[in-house]
């Protein structure tokens, strides 16, 4: 028996190996993380995001067929930008919109882009016809209306149609919003 003993003092215990190293679980654990936190932000960032995500991209589409109309009605040669027209400036506009639930006002400030100065003159002689027609307009919109884009585009064409249905020969190109406040 003593040399059953003399011989587990000499030979070392090995220690039992373990099924993975610590090292490797670690640093599969730490990729897992990363693959699994990356993945969730890219699909909240490309896939989903139910509120301004989806809503920036209907402004966006809105934008684009905008200005595809913009480009098919210049009618100038491809690669040559029609020229830009004379600008008429409009005292700011304040108005109750039409909302029934509670009070809201639009402050709104335009620029017309007219073809010539001519038409800027007959602009300037019939400023009260041409507020009036604005002002009619812009009081039968709710919020909702003009909040976006796309209604803020329609809002533009609608007041640019206003006001060449009240000119001898339509001139006006375009209304710019400088300024656009709902409150």
């Amino acid at each position: 028996m003593a040399d059953a003993a003399a011989v587990d003092e000499k030979t070392p215990v090995a220690a039992p190996a373990p099924a993975f190293p610590i090292k490797l679980l670690i640093i599969v654990s730490v990729v897992a993380l990363i693959f699994g936190v990356g993945g969730a932000f890219v699909a909240v960032k490309f896939l989903g995001g139910s509120g301004k995500g989806a809503e920036h991209s209907e402004e966006h589409k809105a934008f684009a067929e905008v200005k595809a109309e913009s480009k098919s009605e210049g009618g100038g040669k491809h690669g040559q930008a029609a020229s830009p027209g004379a600008m008429f400036d409009l005292d700011p506009f304040i108005v109750n919109l039409a909302d029934t639930s509670e009070v809201r006002y639009l402050k709104l400030t335009l620029k017309l882009e007219v073809d010539n100065e001519a038409v800027a003159a007959e602009l300037s002689s019939r400023t009260p016809q041409v507020r009036d027609a604005i002002l009619v307009l812009l009081s039968s919109k709710d919020v909702n209306a003009v909040r976006t884009t796309q209604g803020k585009f329609q809002l533009r064409d609608e007041i640019t149609q206003r006001i060449n249905g009240l000119l001898k020969k339509s001139g006006v190109r375009s209304a710019y919003f400088t300024e656009f406040v709902v409150q």
